[in-house]
């Protein structure tokens, strides 16, 4: 029977809950390891991978190179331009992908690992950076390469001690490290992460006001002099459920909400102006704020809607609750 074909067997769920613990047990002391063991060769990495002029190349063969691929994908989403490069097709024609403005990030656990020879030749060749992140020192791969990023002796999670587990949690981290640390050395924003993710749920909570927000003639507006007969119709026709109060200036006043109306509901409504019913003091927020912050603010304050102000407190724009549900910002 072949191996992939053996019917697993049953035993108390006690013992897998164990196993599980134990994995992420070993898999935790290995990444404390690590982070004790990190030296001056984690910042002279760094410092070769923020002076690129083109791009990482990150390879390795396996596992490495599943995990080559994802520290790829999260430095480029960070603003450091990279991709994977898988070994043995770097042998037959993709070393051309690699110039001399590149670096290369090369993966091996062992750092013996045949399929990356040519990958360390061509780097020794052309003078391109090659950083290397083993569990040996003393291997081909860390003693070539220019920085030579070594992981601590940790056991790994595996019983038999052969399937990386343990080894590749730690790659995997360090890749994060260096792709954090770049971000932070390149002062890589919040504006910039949007540009890189805008698709999906993540894109949409980096939205700002700015990007839903009404303006220009869609504003409700009305002056404090202005008979509530009037307001009442700028209301209706701009369908916020508010309008903002503003002087000739634009300087907002105050707001007048279906909650104001309600509140003054008397006959003698109609006779009265606008500056008789609005509320001073009300919520705004900056064009320049996140739109998730924005629906925060209105779920806390019990409202559906806020007006935009510059930062001298002019109305430039309204955002309405559905905006932001329309936005997928939840």
């Amino acid at each position: 029977m072949a191996p992939h074909s053996r019917i697993a067997k049953a035993r108390p769920a006690e013992q897998d809950l164990a196993s599980a613990k134990n994995v992420l047990t070993l898999e935790s002391n290995g990444l404390l390891a690590l982070a004790d063991c990190l030296d001056d060769s984690f910042a002279n990495a760094v410092d070769v991978l923020a002076n690129v002029k083109g791009r990482i190349v990150v390879t390795g063969m396996g596992k490495s190179g599943h995990i080559g691929r994802k520290i790829a994908a999260t430095l480029a989403s960070t603003g450091a331009p990279a991709f994977f490069v898988h070994p043995g097709e770097a042998s037959h024609g993709d070393l051309g992908m690699v110039t001399d403005a590149d670096a290369i990030l090369g993966l091996s656990n062992s750092g013996e690992t045949a399929e990356l020879s040519d990958f360390i030749g061509y780097s020794r060749r052309f003078s391109i950076p090659l950083i290397s992140i083993t569990s040996r020192a003393q291997s081909t791969l860390s003693e070539a390469a220019d920085v030579s990023l070594v992981l601590p002796n940790a056991k790994e999670a595996c019983p038999l001690g052969l399937a990386p587990t343990t080894s590749t949690t730690m790659t995997l981290a360090l890749g994060d490290a260096l792709a954090v640390a770049l971000l932070e050395r390149r002062g890589f924003s919040a504006d910039d992460f949007q540009q890189f993710h805008p698709g999906g749920n993540l894109g949409n909570q980096l939205l700002k006001v700015k990007d839903l927000m009404h303006k220009g003639d869609a504003l409700p507006l009305v002056r404090p002099a202005d008979p509530m007969s009037e307001t009442l119709l700028e209301m209706t026709a701009k369908h916020f459920g508010c309008v903002a109060v503003t002087d000739e200036n634009n300087l907002l006043k105050g707001i007048i909400t279906d909650g104001d109306l309600r509140r003054h509901m008397t006959d003698d409504l109609i006779k009265k102006q606008a500056s008789d019913i609005m509320t001073t003091g009300a919520q705004t927020i900056g064009a320049g704020a996140l739109a998730v912050e924005a629906l925060a603010i209105m779920n806390a304050k019990s409202i559906t809607g806020l007006f935009v102000v510059d930062q001298e407190n002019k109305v430039i724009g309204v955002l309405h609750i559905h905006d932001c549900l329309r936005a997928g910002i939840a």
